[in-house]
């Protein structure tokens, strides 16, 4: 089953994003992932079958495994269990949503890289910099960091986030929360990268979204997705080039072909990129998690 919207769902929408749909349940919200794509901030008209199910399904695994680091929002990802009549919807909902408590949410986006690539290559590929710390001479695309660095960037509403410096989110949030944003990050970085090799898999980069619940940090919105992440093959790891990847950059790669500029309206999307877009979430999730997605 393919879901491109959920106006089935008669409760007042919370947030709508590129590819979440959000749902203000009072004292809680429910999240549903579509089968919706974007790129370069633009979504698709066309759908990846299973996208929605490998987003939910690994959030939801990773939440999981990484409970001991730092607690998260989930209440269930059992339809059954959802209160104000969802169950009803549980066909639709199942494994593609997430009940969840609600989040003050940090004005952040908290970015892990262990590896040289995206705008961490561009940055030091121009100022030998990550970050806005001094890297080592003589790095290749796809290189392993001598340590993962903590890279923030701010969280806007409209446009790309902003690349900042660790101090700069100090002042933004305070050097309490910026230290516990900081550590927290490293910490959950380290523990899914090393599982993550067990299973053939370099995680390369990650970013987190974190908020409060009664003071409390915690972990929330989605973790280590093939949308927040860039998950390579480590049979194939070879520095110098790019990589092949279990992630959007299949799709980013064929759009940078294309005589596009980047702006809606978004090009057609050829029936043979879609099923190999598809093809890449459901491998990365098998592989992670030992499971296929139903």
């Amino acid at each position: 089953m393919l879901i491109k919207d959920t106006d089935f769902i008669d409760l007042p929408v919370f947030v709508k994003g590129k590819v979440r749909n959000v749902y203000d349940l009072g004292d809680s919200l429910l999240m549903v992932v579509t089968d919706r794509i974007s790129a370069f901030d633009v979504v698709f008209d066309e759908l990846i079958p299973n996208k929605g199910k490998v987003l939910s399904s690994i959030s939801a695994f990773w939440f999981d495994f990484t409970k001991d680091i730092l607690p998260n929002h989930v209440i269930s990802t059992n339809p059954e269990e959802y209160p104000m009549g969802l169950s009803k919807y549980k066909e639709e909902l199942q494994g593609r949503s997430m009940l969840v408590k609600k989040v003050k949410m940090l004005p952040a986006e908290c970015i892990v890289r262990g590896y040289l690539e995206g705008s961490a290559l561009k940055e030091y590929n121009a100022n030998g910099t990550v970050g806005g710390i001094k890297m080592p001479e003589g790095l290749l695309q796809g290189d392993k960091l001598p340590s993962p660095l903590f890279t923030p960037s701010t969280k806007e509403d409209t446009g790309h986030d902003i690349n900042i410096t660790y101090d700069q989110l100090v002042d933004l949030i305070g050097i309490e929360d910026a230290q516990a944003l900081r550590d927290s990050s490293l910490a959950l970085y380290t523990k899914v990268s090393e599982y993550a090799l067990t299973k053939g898999l370099i995680l390369a980069d990650t970013k987190f979204e974190f908020g409060k619940i009664d003071g409390q940090l915690v972990v929330a919105d989605e973790m280590f997705t093939p949308d927040s992440s860039r998950f390579w093959d480590l049979s194939d790891y070879q520095p110098g080039r790019a990589q092949k990847s279990f992630d959007k950059q299949y799709l980013r790669e064929f759009l940078e072909t294309l005589d596009w500029d980047k702006t809606y309206p978004a090009p057609k999307l050829p029936d043979d990129v879609i099923a190999k877009t598809s093809e890449k979430y459901c491998e990365c999730y098998s592989k992670l998690t030992g499971k296929e997605i139903e």
